[in-house]
């Protein structure tokens, strides 16, 4: 019988939304779920993860941990398993997941999946589906080893439905030792402390070659203020370096899977169109009646933005009011 392993993404000490996806999931298709949160002051955690899911909390809450690191973090994981009987353990796609799936597949004599939008289990068996050549085909992953399953899910791919906290079955895991040949001495933000994260936002507004410099990205900025949405770029206004790469989307950036995706002057690359056409809504403003992004909109406006952008500010505006 499948039993999973839910590993808790977490952004400070406090889980994101993509780990209560993962437990939604995990909860709906009526499946032996425990979780597993690493870092400083997350024990706090383990009554909201027992809410939605999780029948045991593993819980590896110290100092030492409140920087990631992939040693003692995969030493965390594989403890975990262990002791929880898990087949398979879930995380959800991003940095961490890049940084543990091939170790936590060494580890636990397992297989790792990444980039999976789609899984199917039939009792032992696994069948994960993700894109592959840009989105322009979608594989179907089986599993030939027949370990232990690691499996890297997608933001987005999966409806959350957070329920209410409660009383969790904790087990308090031991402090696992850091990589001494490795040590991380801090962490830079990238991203303005009051900018909402692309990972976690319901709406994107993103921006391409089309807004001709630092002044178009200002001029669309305040569509997504107005919005409530992440503000998003393609790969060209990021090499170009009017906005930094952490708010690149695209196969060489992050791969979002919002409510609804907003490009302005979005030609619609390949590789862009890779990282968002998960969006549940798309909508696109170009001059270019022919560029690639509308065949992936659902809601398109053939239009100069320098006109088209102030209009929608207003729009919405008197829609607030």
């Amino acid at each position: 019988m499948s039993k999973i392993l839910v590993v808790a993404d977490t952004k400070g000490s406090d889980v994101r939304k993509p780990t209560l996806e993962l437990l939604t999931k995990t909860r709906k298709a009526g499946l032996s779920t425990d979780a597993v949160v690493i870092g400083q002051g997350v024990q706090k955690n383990a009554d909201l993860l027992a809410g939605n899911g999780a029948a045991t909390v593993y819980v590896a809450d110290d100092a030492g941990l409140a920087q990631f690191a992939t040693a003692p973090y995969a030493a965390a994981i594989v403890d975990a398993a262990k002791q929880s009987g898990a087949t398979q353990v879930w995380l959800s796609v991003g940095e961490m997941s890049k940084a543990l799936g091939g170790a936590l597949a060494v580890r636990l004599d397992g297989a790792f999946v990444s980039d999976v939008v789609e899984l199917e289990l039939k009792g032992d068996e696994v069948i994960a589906t993700r894109p592959a050549m840009a989105t322009k085909v979608l594989q179907r992953v089986t599993f030939a080893h027949p370990g232990i399953r690691i499996i890297a899910v997608r933001s987005g791919a999966f409806d959350a439905e957070p329920q209410p906290p409660k009383t969790a079955k904790v087990v308090a895991l031991a402090t696992p030792k850091g990589d001494e040949r490795a040590k991380v001495k801090g962490l830079v933000a990238a991203q303005d402390a009051g900018e909402l994260d692309l990972g976690e936002a319901r709406i994107i507004v993103s921006v391409g070659r089309g807004v001709k410099g630092p002044e178009g990205v200002e001029l669309v900025r305040p569509l997504a203020k107005a919005l409530g949405a992440a503000f998003g770029a393609s790969r060209a206004v990021v090499d170009s370096g009017w906005m930094p790469y952490s708010a690149q989307v695209g196969q060489t950036g992050r791969v979002v899977a919002p409510d609804i995706y907003v490009a302005i002057g979005v030609s619609g690359a390949i590789q862009h169109l890779a990282g968002m056409s998960g969006s549940k809504l798309i909508v696109a403003v170009n001059k270019d009646a022919d560029a690639p992004i509308f065949s992936v909109a659902d809601y398109g406006m053939v239009a100069d933005l320098f006109k088209a952008v102030p209009i929608m500010i207003e729009e919405v505006a008197k829609h607030k009011q």
